[in-house]
């Protein structure tokens, strides 16, 4: 399905960047496994995919910092030549309440969610428009949708990707480039895995559906979205929530 398509996920060391990752190499796409903080990780993720006969390298780059993404994507395209297909997934969460939110934490996660994804976006975007093809997926939250009570910062900078998304669906829907936004709700990874039951049950409650989600929703969604049965679809931000966004 993706076979010669190259692709990068930022943030793919854990998670549903982890979960990405692997399904997009499953499907034939040459991944870079991008990381800021666990090296360990990255390389756990390159050698699940290289012993199920994928193709990946990880490579580490703070996404939030303009400068170095900007050698970062340079040493992609020197090495790859183009990219395909772009996951901007990276995200880090400081909540708090508004009151006691810090301007450093406000700043941190704003820099990294939203800031992260312009700086891959502006510096893959002479590549995407030579080439004129290519599928920019962003990973926004139901909480840049609805809006979530101690992470004014998080939702912020989630629905600061939503407007991001569409924006730049219309300078390059003309070129072929396809962008578009997935929303997950509440997804079943290690920290909710920690969490009581009783705060699960409470979770639970709060989804039409009455469970959470698996990475690997989020995963299949954005591999139709890689792929050619997407070519008609852009702008578009999608709920992987269990009904929360009805």
């Amino acid at each position: 399905m993706l076979t010669g398509k190259v692709a990068l996920v930022t943030g793919a060391g854990r998670g549903i960047g982890r979960e990405i990752a692997l399904t997009l190499a499953k499907n034939g796409a040459a991944v870079i496994v991008n990381y800021n903080g666990s090296k360990a990780s990255a390389d756990e993720v390159v050698a699940e995919i290289e012993a199920n006969g994928g193709s990946a390298e990880a490579i580490q780059c703070n996404v939030s910092d303009f400068a170095a993404s900007e050698e970062f994507v340079k040493q992609v395209l020197a090495k790859y030549k183009k990219v395909d297909i772009l996951v901007n997934n990276a995200g880090v969460t400081r909540d708090n309440l508004i009151m006691r939110m810090s301007e450093e934490d406000y700043d941190a996660v704003l820099d990294t969610n939203l800031k992260g994804a312009f700086n891959m976006i502006r510096h893959f975007s002479r590549s995407f428009i030579k080439q004129r093809s290519g599928k920019i997926i962003n990973i926004s939250s139901v909480s840049g949708v609805l809006g979530n009570a101690g992470q004014a910062n998080y939702s912020a900078s989630k629905a600061g990707l939503i407007g991001l998304t569409k924006s730049v669906a219309r300078e390059f829907a003309s070129r072929g480039i396809n962008v578009n936004a997935v929303a997950p709700g509440f997804i079943d990874t290690d920290m909710t895995r920690n969490m009581t039951e009783d705060a699960r049950k409470e979770l639970n409650s709060m989804i039409p559906m009455g469970k959470m989600g698996s990475t690997k929703n989020i995963a299949d969604l954005v591999l139709f979205l890689a792929g050619e049965n997407s070519d008609y679809i852009t702008g578009q931000v999608i709920c992987v929530d269990g009904g929360m966004c009805i």
